[in-house]
């Protein structure tokens, strides 16, 4: 019985570092290594410092970002990321969303401009 939970703990883990986004209908999934979620909390805790500070999300300035609100800035930075094929803001940003949102299963990624517009879907 402890092997199976040990067993059910590691695939729960392991499904955890893999994002899945949607992005103007096309799906794709990041994955995401267990080094950039555990060496890579220090960028996440400098990035929620600067968030702390307010942030512009579109035509609106945000003054204290809720947990949504600063995941769908890193999604937003994610898809610049994509966009630019810049692999090391790709891994941090989907490492960010899937840190701050652990039971995240998909992104779907508003891609006109309006990053208030992304949508988090979670596992049930």
């Amino acid at each position: 019985m402890v092997v199976c939970l040990n067993m059910t703990r590691f695939y729960i883990q392991h499904m955890a570092m893999i994002l899945k986004l949607s992005i103007a209908g096309d799906d794709l999934s990041i994955d995401v290594p267990d080094s950039v979620l555990t060496e890579g909390e220090e960028f996440f805790a400098h990035m929620d410092c600067d968030i702390d500070r307010g942030w512009q999300m579109g035509r609106q300035y945000v003054d204290n970002p809720s947990m949504t609100q600063r995941c769908q800035i890193a999604a937003d930075r994610l898809l610049t990321a994509l966009s630019h094929d810049n692999q090391s803001t790709k891994l941090l940003m989907a490492g960010y969303i899937l840190s701050r949102m652990p039971t995240i299963d998909r992104v779907v990624i508003d891609h006109t401009g309006n990053m208030q517009d992304t949508e988090f879907e979670f596992h049930p």
